[in-house]
């Protein structure tokens, strides 16, 4: 078994991984990145990053009280106000970070940044680059300015090591073969779990690795069971896997949802009509297709000007669907997209364990609540993944190098993941019921023990794992709110506005997570 040191290990190589490499480094501590595939759920963003600007301040067009009540609408009563407000007025600060690190944003006249507006948002507050690039300009940025940086490819992460209540390092699998990076002081930034459905918009690595390892070294959990749907997945039949995102910006514009007729999907159902919280539009687009017996609804952008040169991703994956967006609507699907919860932290990144941090969408910050407001999320990523990386530096040199502590391959329990998708599919998607939990149940809990030997065992392990805390979660929450669906609880339930957390053998531990 191989041994090495670092200062700061940090689990991810997304937006939230990356500032907070970028944070530790410039305080000097030795840092090493492990990345387990190529890919990052960053890259795909296509919409933006909401952020209150100067500008607007000054012209009074949007203020950060305005962009805090957005998000706290969003999050149906499940927000932590202080949370979302600390990193609501960080938010311009952080992306001018990102700026003096390369970014560039797309302008509407030298030196003044295009805006638009997403559901959920009473303002144009969203910056974006490339058109609907946004996400692929932050990787490209933040990966040009770590270029120096220790990134180990190819590297999984399989287990933390915690000794007295404090982390130590954590177990990896590599080409190498398994090892051990010590460290006082790790971040997660592992992002998702879309990979939890047969088809989402998040790519082949997103199977909620950092929630696991987390519940797996004892720490608690929160609102696992608020997956959201992005309303708009592009449609191409029933196959699985990652499928392209249709960007919310494009009703932003003007694209406008219908069905097989024509008919508005959103009309009647709220005030913001297409640009309601995406909470609201998923489920308007799942209860229509469950009365038509339809496969899928359209999203009609053919008014929307200059489509080609504003939207050149949804352009490219439309077109490679033969799909001339131009001139026909875009057939679309709600789609498993972004996990609201995540591992209890504060606006820091900082958990229950001395040295062990969360950041990005692995995280529950308290921002998101119980539906997360459109390009919220590469925001909280650049604030709370910043954060952390300081706050990782100073834990390390505060406490020095860390104990030894012997590592072995762990066991876990594991189902197959085509299994589990198809399970997760069918009993917790955008509308779930008691009686199809209890099935779900049932079925996680059969999984049997495995070693985990490759990165397959592990994702298949770390499925496991998130699935049941996520049905656990579903199961006590006999409600609907945000993006959390009964069939047989439709209503929300105003005693239940609330956080609830769970620990690794997926019972409740605490009420009350704000």
């Amino acid at each position: 078994m191989w041994r090495q040191r670092a200062d700061v290990v940090i689990v991810g190589t997304g937006v939230a991984g990356l500032a907070a490499a970028l944070a530790a480094h410039r305080r000097g501590r030795r840092v090493v990145l492990l990345s387990k595939a190529s890919e990052t759920a960053t890259f795909y963003a296509q919409g933006g990053i909401a952020v209150v600007l100067p500008d607007a301040l000054r012209e009074g067009g949007d203020s950060v009280d305005a962009h805090v009540a957005d998000t706290l609408a969003a999050g149906a009563g499940l927000c932590d106000p202080q949370s979302v407000r600390s990193i609501v007025a960080d938010g311009y600060r952080a992306v001018a970070e990102l700026v003096s690190a390369g970014a560039r944003f797309d302008e509407t006249v030298p030196g003044r940044w295009a805006l638009t507006r997403e559901g959920g948002h009473t303002r144009r507050r969203i910056i974006h680059s490339g058109g609907d690039a946004t996400g692929a300009e932050v990787q490209r940025a933040l990966d040009h300015a770590a270029a120096t940086l220790d990134i180990r490819r190819n590297h999984v992460a399989l287990d933390l090591l915690v000794d007295d209540g404090a982390v130590t390092g954590v177990t990896v699998l590599s080409g190498d073969g398994l090892g051990v990076v010590y460290a006082p002081s790790v971040i997660l930034a592992t992002g998702g779990s879309g990979h939890l459905y047969s088809a989402t918009t998040n790519p082949d690595g997103s199977t909620g690795d950092g929630v696991a390892l987390a519940m797996w070294a004892g720490l608690p959990v929160s609102d696992l069971e608020f997956i959201q749907f992005h309303p708009t997945m592009l449609y191409a039949g029933h196959g699985g896997g990652r499928r392209p995102l249709i960007t919310e910006a494009l009703r932003g514009e003007g694209a406008k949802l219908i069905d097989r007729q024509g008919e508005s999907v959103t009309d009647g159902v709220h005030p913001m009509g297409d640009l309601a919280p995406r909470d609201v539009v998923a489920a308007a687009i799942e209860a229509r297709l469950s009365e038509a017996g339809d496969p899928c609804v359209y999203l009609d952008a053919t008014g929307v000007a200059d489509f080609e040169r504003r939207f050149p991703t949804v352009n490219a994956s439309c077109l490679q669907a033969g799909i001339d967006a131009t001139r026909q609507p875009i057939p679309v699907v709600p789609g498993a997209h972004y996990s609201c919860g995540g591992v209890v932290t504060d606006v820091h990144g900082r958990t229950g364990v001395a040295g062990l941090f969360a950041a990005g969408e692995v995280a529950r910050t308290g921002m998101h609540g119980a539906n997360r407001l459109a390009s919220n999320s590469l925001l909280e990523g650049l604030v709370v993944g910043g954060r952390a990386g300081v706050a990782a530096a100073e834990h390390a040199e505060q406490t020095g190098p860390a104990r030894v502590v012997e590592a072995a391959v762990p066991t876990r329990p594991a189902l197959p993941r085509a299994e589990l998708q198809r399970a997760m599919t069918r009993h917790a998607s955008v509308v779930r019921s008691g009686e199809g939990l209890r099935e779900l149940t049932e079925q996680l809990e059969s999984a049997t023990p495995r070693a985990l030997r490759s990165r397959s065992d592990f994702e298949d392990a770390a499925l496991t794992a998130v699935a049941g805390a996520v049905t656990a979660a579903a199961s006590a929450r006999t409600e609907s709110r945000g993006c959390h669906h009964r069939s047989d609880f439709p209503e929300p339930d105003p005693a239940q506005a609330v956080s609830t957390v769970f620990g690794a053998d997926h019972a409740p531990v605490a009420v009350g997570c704000r």
